[in-house]
């Protein structure tokens, strides 16, 4: 496969995550960090620094805007539920850095 065409189908697989993602909106952020590492989140945020590293700038609301396909705040407001304590155990078992808002932050 050429670059071009690896870059393209890299980027259509991109965006078929991102759309499974917000079709999925059952699916916590905290459950994907638990079971894959990532979130979300992290996605906005490196899309936002792919975004940079070509010269086009992004702010961290705008990246996850990208991957949520609306306002972070506004799907909190719509999809996001508290975290049970067996998932707040196991992130705290299996990452570095802490929740933010009292296990709705992710």
């Amino acid at each position: 496969m050429d670059d071009k065409t690896k870059t393209e189908a890299e980027a259509a697989a991109f965006r078929r995550l991102v759309a499974h993602l917000q079709g999925r909106t059952d699916v916590q952020n905290i459950d994907l960090m638990n079971l894959a590492g990532f979130c979300r989140n992290c996605l906005g945020d490196w899309f936002r620094e792919a975004a940079d590293e070509r010269g086009v700038t992004l702010t961290k609301d705008e990246g996850r805007e990208a991957v949520y396909g609306m306002p972070q705040a506004e799907w909190k407001a719509k999809y996001q539920k508290d975290a049970s304590s067996e998932a707040q155990a196991q992130f705290a078992a299996t990452h570095q850095h802490e929740p933010k808002g009292g296990g709705r932050g992710w």
